[in-house]
């Protein structure tokens, strides 16, 4: 039994060291055994498998220099730990490195030799046979390169807990370390590349981009993330396609022709160098030059794409780079790799066959060569010079994923330098014990790494813990076209640095970008055209957000800059010039002293005040002349002054509006016109009661006595006063700054209550209609007494100014609401002044004839005769009409007549010897009036 095991076990370890994994490899035996998973071809040949026979493996074509000399990093950086002194004394590390042909399958291939090696030490056999011979089992695999293949491979790896860095890997699907426990890496995830690529985008003021990832877990995630970067930064992308290098021809041709309508001139490329090189090939064959790529770092200095053949259409491309390192020594040791010196490496003899155009003798090569006469090939010796040729291998100056790996592996030593140098009770494990250097696993070394925490050649802090990415910093480099051999010079234009202070992040040196390979002007990649200055981005129905129409800025809004989403809005004392690029200040207006409209309405106003004052003067000096005595002197007085109150109101409303003129103007303007139509209204009432009432009784005296007079004046000024007052007190008017007129502000009042406005006009139109309804009943009064007639024109020059005043006050605007108050005040004044008042100053001073007492008495006398002889007519026809329907008579009607005799404009009233007479047919009538001297000072 313990012989069947032990053949058993043997069996098994022959078949995996021999036969179980791809044969070509590069192995050497050591105390701890490094796995290593390099893409050093591109791919597989596409090969149906109908499965009529045995399934041969498939075949890995294309040699990827840049992978091989990522593989002798890793071997140079071991050979380098096992020769040093201070670090992993005494053991010697080995390895097992595999072609991943840049796919899965050849990935998980390899990864299954690691896995059944710990499988097999995980028996621990040796107490049935003698199995010491055999090669360690790998305690951690550095690798893969693609975040596809690393996906897999993390996969499978995790199950065995076997510790896993990648040196290329930058999914950030892999940072998931539930899912993916073992793995780890040394180079950032994809999310800080998204957002850096969305920066540069945004740098150069782009907003319409195609978007093309690699179908896997690599370039799926990857523009995932670019697609909301876009989207906060609105911008757009016209186009998101997938690619991979196993797509049809007709997929290729299809995605190039929607790439090639397309209005986008920025291509975002998320893949790898093979499965964008399709894409590549057939835009090189439709010569389409006028795009710009913008390349992640799987393939921004891919060899595979950057050849001279393809610059006519990827010249320009901005792609970003891992921060670059120096290997000391590793130039040489580059420089020394031969066929013969590497026999522990299987790669190299393919390396130099593919390098040098030939084949070694002895190589499996030969026979297709001889097969096929197109790739014929001569034998090479393998000592040919490696330095005579131009080969990416060579190319040293700018290690990034060679310093990666190198990193990578010295990561790991530096892990078990840690373990071999714990102090027991310090470690890590159970107890915190140590683990043993010399039975190490690979779980311990898993902990020991996750623990890590040291810094590199490069200054840099190497530290693996869980939901730990390193820091983003990526070199920004611009393809140019060598002047000298016409190949790719990777030009470094720029960085970006993920957490560095917001604005100092992306650095571009513009200057050293060829747009293009020939161009420094910026690629113009937008949906729209730019909108200049004064206009605004407008929407375009169903249509993205970053295709829009020219939309000129509305009046009081601007924009002074390019592309504007939005129109400023100008503040409240400012306005849009013509082009709406900037805002000036408004122009504060209102009813000004200086204007000329404001310096007429102030002429008027004074002139009126003039005029009145001279009116006053002319009645206060012939205040004993019968005119002036007829017309109540003293209530006269009062309507003068209250006539130059209207004209002095008006002056409030000229001038720039402050509060204190906004609460008197209006009050001012309603008390002096209530003050000047009660004067009226009391002086009109009074001469009508006079003459009206047939006996004068001591009633009537009573109403004609002055002091009744004042006080009516009192009363009917007081209820607008109170008006005034209660309006004051709840809603006191205000200065106010209209900003919605354009370009202008007008310095205006707010009323504070219209309704309170509107019963003070209300209530002196009131005033004035009853005033109007006397002097129109007393328009056939003695005109020297208060000219009824000139009062009723009057009040009908009112109610014309103030009907008119309404509509005109709520359809204007600005200081011409002041202006409209203005006019109405003055001609209404004017109205009353002229009226009332220019026709006895013309009697006074140029008539002085007719301001007598006889002319006094003469009208007096002619209105009671009319008065008189009209109710005696009046009498007289109801009697005969009685008359005739009692005796039945049908003479004819005598005629009747009326006669005042006067001798022109004399009236010898004071004689009763020259009696009017009024003769009724052939009778007389003689009619006696006698005035007293207080009878007629009281009328007078």
């Amino acid at each position: 039994m313990k012989l069947l095991l032990c053949y058993l076990s043997m069996l098994g370890f022959s078949y995996v060291t021999s036969t179980y994994g791809p044969h070509q490899r590069a192995q050497m035996t050591g105390d701890i055994l490094l796995g290593g998973l390099f893409p050093i071809h591109f791919g597989v040949s596409s090969k149906d498998q109908d499965l009529a026979a045995r399934p041969e493996a498939t075949q890995c074509v294309r040699f990827n220099f840049r992978g091989f000399r990522w593989l002798q990093a890793m071997i140079f950086a071991i050979d380098e730990i096992n020769n040093s002194s201070s670090l992993l004394p005494n053991i010697t590390l080995g390895y097992r490195i595999f072609d991943t042909c840049n796919t899965v399958s050849k990935a998980l291939e390899a990864t299954l030799s690691f896995v059944a090696q710990n499988k097999i030490d995980s028996l621990n056999l040796d107490e049935f046979c003698n199995c010491t011979d055999h090669i360690p089992s790998t305690i951690a695999v550095v690798g893969a390169a693609g975040s596809a293949v690393s996906t897999a491979v993390a996969n499978l790896l995790g199950l065995f807990y076997i510790p896993q860095i990648s040196y290329a890997s930058s999914s950030r699907l892999l940072s998931n370390k539930n899912q993916y426990k073992s793995f780890m890496r040394t180079i950032p995830t994809d999310e800080y590349q998204a957002t850096a690529m969305a920066d540069i985008i945004e740098y150069f003021q782009w907003n319409w981009v195609i978007a093309v990832a690699s179908d896997d877990d690599y370039g799926r995630p990857g523009i995932e993330k670019f697609e909301k970067e876009m989207e906060e930064r609105d911008i757009c992308i016209h186009l998101n396609e997938l690619i991979s290098q196993y797509f049809e021809d007709h997929e290729i041709k299809a995605l190039v022709d929607r790439i090639e309508n397309s209005t986008a001139k920025v291509i975002v490329v998320f893949a790898s160098g093979p499965d964008i090189e399709p894409l590549i090939k057939e835009m090189v064959r439709r010569n389409i030059t006028d795009r710009i790529w913008l390349a992640s770092e799987a393939w921004a200095s891919s060899s595979l794409i950057a050849k001279p053949e393809y610059l006519d259409v990827v010249a320009g491309t901005i792609g970003f780079a891992l921060r670059a390192g120096q290997i000391p020594g590793f130039r040489e040791f580059l420089q020394q790799v031969q066929p013969k010196k590497s026999s522990h490496n299987e790669f190299v003899r393919e390396f130099w066959e593919e390098t040098f155009n030939c084949y070694l003798e002895g190589s499996p090569r030969i026979q297709e060569s001889e097969n096929d006469s197109t790739t014929f090939r001569p034998l090479c010796t393998g000592e040919e010079d490696i330095t005579s040729v131009e080969t990416p291998y060579l190319d040293y100056k700018h290690l990034r994923i060679s310093y990666n790996v190198y990193g990578t592996v010295y990561a790991i030593a530096q892990a078990l330098q840690d373990i071999l140098t714990c102090t027991p009770g310090r470690g890590l494990f159970a107890n915190n014990s140590c683990a043993d250097i010399k039975k190490i696993e690979a779980w311990q070394v898993l902990k020991q790494l996750r623990h890590l925490n040291f810094t590199n050649s490069l200054g840099e802090k190497m530290h693996f813990e869980e939901n730990a990415d390193l820091t983003a910093n990526y070199t920004i480099v611009n393809w140019h076209r060598s002047t000298e051999d016409g190949s790719v010079i990777f030009e470094e234009v720029g960085c970006y640095r993920m957490h560095a202070k917001r604005g100092a992040k992306l650095f571009i040196d513009k200057t050293k970008i060829l747009w293009n390979g020939y161009s420094s002007e910026v690629p113009f990649s937008n949906c729209s055209e730019e909108c200049d200055p004064g206009t605004r981005k407008g929407i375009i129905d169903s249509m993205p957000t970053c295709c829009f129409e020219c939309t000129e800025c509305s009046d009081g809004e601007y924009s002074n800059h390019k592309d504007a989403s939005v129109c400023t809005k100008c503040s409240n004392n400012s306005w849009s010039n013509g082009n709406h690029t900037f805002c000036f200040l408004k122009e504060i207006e209102f009813l000004s002293w200086a204007e000329p409209f404001g310096i007429a309405l102030t002429i008027c106003a004074v002139l009126g005040v003039v005029l009145t004052t001279f009116v006053m003067g002319v009645f206060v000096k012939f205040r004993n002349t019968p005119i002036v005595k007829a017309t109540n002197r003293e209530l006269s007085y009062v309507l003068l002054f209250s006539l130059i109150c209207c004209f002095s109101s008006s002056l409030i409303f000229i001038g720039e509006p402050q509060d204190w003129t906004c609460r008197v103007r209006q009050p001012a303007f309603g008390i002096s016109f209530v003050l000047c139509i009660s004067c009226i209204l009391v002086k009109t009432n009074r001469v009508l009661l006079v003459f009206e009432a047939k006996i004068p009784t001591s009633l009537h005296r009573k109403w004609w006595g002055l002091n009744l007079q004042f006080l009516l004046v009192f009363l009917f000024t007081f209820v607008q006063v109170m008006i005034c007052v209660v309006w004051l007190y709840n809603a006191p008017p205000s200065s106010y700054r209209n900003h919605n007129i354009d370009e202008i502000i007008f310095i205006t009042c707010n009323e504070g209550s219209v309704m309170a406005l509107g019963f003070i006009i209300g209530y002196t139109c009131l005033l004035a209609a009853i005033c109007f309804f006397f002097a129109f009943k007393s328009r056939k009064l003695p005109e020297n007494f208060n000219e009824a007639k000139f009062i009723t024109f009057s009040m009908l020059i009112f109610f014309i100014v103030w009907i008119s005043f309404i509509p005109a006050y709520f359809s204007t605007y600005g200081k011409f609401v002041s202006a409209v108050e203005v006019i109405a005040i003055l001609a209404s004044s004017f109205g009353m002044l002229a009226c009332i008042f220019f026709n006895k100053v013309y009697i006074i001073l140029f008539k002085p004839s007719r301001n007598t007492i006889e002319e006094v008495r003469c009208s007096t006398a002619a209105h009671a005769f009319k008065v008189a002889a009209k109710a005696t007519l009046k009498h007289s026809t109801i009697s005969r009409k009685k008359s005739n329907s009692l005796g039945g008579s049908s003479g004819s009607t005598p005629s009747s007549s009326i006669s005042l005799k006067t001798n022109g404009n004399d009236c010898d009233l004071p004689s009763e010897r020259h009696r009017p007479r009024v003769s009724f047919g052939s009778g007389t009538v003689t009619l006696s009036l006698s005035f007293d001297e207080s009878r007629r000072s009281s009328l007078m």
